[in-house]
């Protein structure tokens, strides 16, 4: 029998994990693992063991690795470097892969990857999920000139030696050549859904209901809470919708600013707004259709830094999008060309409000927005659309 290719991959987060990046991983590798045989080294998790076990036919390691709140950076930093310590030590010790593969989670795992494909011998790929430390900058999050020097160093060091780097969107990936990738080795592939299993479900369902957006107007942000996501505007625009009664603004998921945003709402009267946490992908259909149209917002000068990619999964339950982002963005790019929502300015609350009423005065066919939306998603961002192409990918390193 002819052996099966080895794929080791590194990042710190995977499923069950709530984050984007470790849902994503562990599809793409679920599905990688009916070709190669596939080594995730991760991290640690709340409620599951340290150490080697399998999932969806992928041999899983977590090492031991410290798991704080991530909203202080120190403590970030922390499991940072206590993910990087243990996964280094235990990638050496692997059988010796025939590709080994990164996800920039943490931004600096490229360099750890790099010293193992290097150790053997082999060709490294690199998932960049954004453009760090430039993204950290720009929101402010990272200020000291000697820390933001050091990261540049790092994260270039990996991105002039890749064998291949995968950007999520077009910008991106002028982004990444600019910071010195070599352009022929950037591939563009945009990250996914699976539209089987995220399909469109009743707006009256027994989520919406229980949550008590029966029969309201939702406006739904579903996602991250942090800092990229500018959701203050979103908040301060309901604040101008006092007249519309039967409006609700449903803030679902969780993140570095969820408790600062919590606080600003209460501190606004801000009552039409509703926190709701991360849903668990059984009710994720139900609770992304529950919702009339969605904000996908990014702040003003991220474009090409990243990606938002929680506007797939809203597409793939036809629902329309107020996009909130840099017309060059990705996101807006994207909402323009297949018209499947509207686009505005980041960081204007007036001009988000304003797009709010338009849909909920029936302006706007949202129908026919989503309908667009879940037709795009099906031919274009699908899950075996993107694994294919990381699967050719894959097979043009081995061969």
């Amino acid at each position: 029998m002819t052996r099966r290719p080895r794929l080791l991959v590194l990042n710190q987060y995977y499923a069950p994990g709530v984050e984007a990046t470790g849902q994503l991983l562990a599809q793409l590798c679920s599905d990688l693992a009916r070709d190669f045989d596939v080594t995730v080294v991760t991290g640690r998790q709340a409620d599951v063991p340290v150490g080697r076990g399998t999932h969806d036919g992928v041999d899983l390691i977590r090492v031991r690795s410290t798991t704080f709140d991530r909203r202080r950076l120190s403590l970030r930093a922390l499991n940072y470097a206590t993910f990087l310590a243990q996964a280094l030590r235990v990638a050496l010790t692997q059988e010796r892969p025939a590709v080994v593969l990164a996800m920039t989670d943490p931004p600096v795992i490229g360099d750890l990857a790099l010293i193992v494909a290097r150790r053997f011998r082999v060709p490294l790929v690199v998932v960049s999920q954004d453009v760090f430390p430039e993204t950290a900058a720009r929101l402010g999050r990272i200020e000291n000139p000697v820390v933001l020097t050091a990261l540049r160093v790092l994260v270039n060091a990996y991105l002039r030696r890749a064998d291949r780097v995968v950007a999520i969107g077009e910008t991106m990936r002028e982004r990444l050549v600019a910071k010195g990738a070599h352009a022929d080795r950037v591939t563009v592939i945009p990250n996914w859904v699976d539209s089987d299993t995220l399909a469109p479900a009743p707006r009256d369902s027994a989520w919406a209901r229980a949550n008590g957006f029966g029969g309201r107007f939702v406006v739904m942000h579903s996602g991250n809470v942090g800092h990229a996501q500018d959701l203050e505007s979103l908040i301060r625009a309901s604040m101008l919708l006092d007249d519309l009664d039967d409006l609700s603004v449903a803030i679902v998921g969780g993140g570095t600013r969820h408790a600062e945003l919590v606080a600003l709402a209460r501190k606004l009267g801000a009552d039409r707004v509703r926190f709701l946490p991360y849903q668990p992908r059984e009710t994720l259909a139900q609770s992304l259709s529950a919702a009339d149209v969605h904000v996908v917002g990014l702040a003003r000068g991220l474009a090409g830094y990243v990606v938002p990619s929680r506007l797939y999964g809203v597409l793939a339950v036809a629902r329309p999008v107020i996009c909130a982002a840099d017309a060059e963005s990705e996101t807006a790019q994207l909402v323009e060309r297949v018209g499947c929502g509207i686009l505005v300015e980041p960081g204007r609350p007036d001009l988000l409000a304003d797009a709010v009423r338009r849909a909920y005065s029936g302006v706007l066919d949202l129908e026919e927005m989503g309908r667009r939306g879940r037709e795009y998603v099906t031919q274009e961002a699908d899950r075996r659309v993107a694994v294919g192409r990381y699967r050719e990918l894959l097979d043009e390193l081995v061969s």
